[in-house]
């Protein structure tokens, strides 16, 4: 922090007891400074609880209109609105999950267990534990939010 501050990078600080995360003033600023494209870098581990806030900060509807990608230690996530083609090749895994309401119109090309046109209901695991077939798949849909999260097989 102190050599970035003695480089001319512009720190913003906030205090330590605070209503928003960190991630999500991040992307407020992000937002504020006219990002088209956010690419959010995180460490892996730690609280699970602080884990699951920042994956569900990622497809925030605040962030609607930027295109919202995450690598989380190995883990890469991409927030899904109307279509997305993930930067995969065959063989990597992937998950659907749908986020803050049910996801209609999800039509999948270049996955294993490819989806027409269907319903992913959040809370559920229907859109897990799929596999890419074609490099570079796609991911449209018609209404809803998905989070698209690839994890190396252990």
């Amino acid at each position: 922090l102190v050599r970035a501050d003695e480089a001319g990078v512009a720190v913003h600080r906030h205090p330590a007891e605070k209503d928003e995360s960190d991630l999500e003033l991040a992307l407020s600023l992000a937002v504020d400074l006219g990002a088209g494209a956010v690419h959010v870098v995180a460490r892996e581990g730690g609280r699970l609880d602080h884990q699951l806030a920042n994956l569900l900060v990622l497809a925030s509807p605040r962030w609607t209109g930027v295109d919202v990608e995450a690598r989380i230690g190995v883990h890469r996530v991409w927030v899904v609105r109307d279509q997305r083609a993930l930067p995969l090749r065959p063989g990597d895994p992937i998950a659907l999950h749908a986020v803050g309401g049910p996801a209609s119109g999800v039509t999948t090309e270049g996955l294993r267990y490819a989806l027409a046109d269907a319903v992913l209901e959040p809370l559920v695991a229907r859109g897990i534990a799929n596999e890419v077939v074609e490099a570079s798949p796609v991911v449209r849909l018609r209404s809803g939010v998905l989070l698209a999260i690839s994890s190396p097989t252990p």
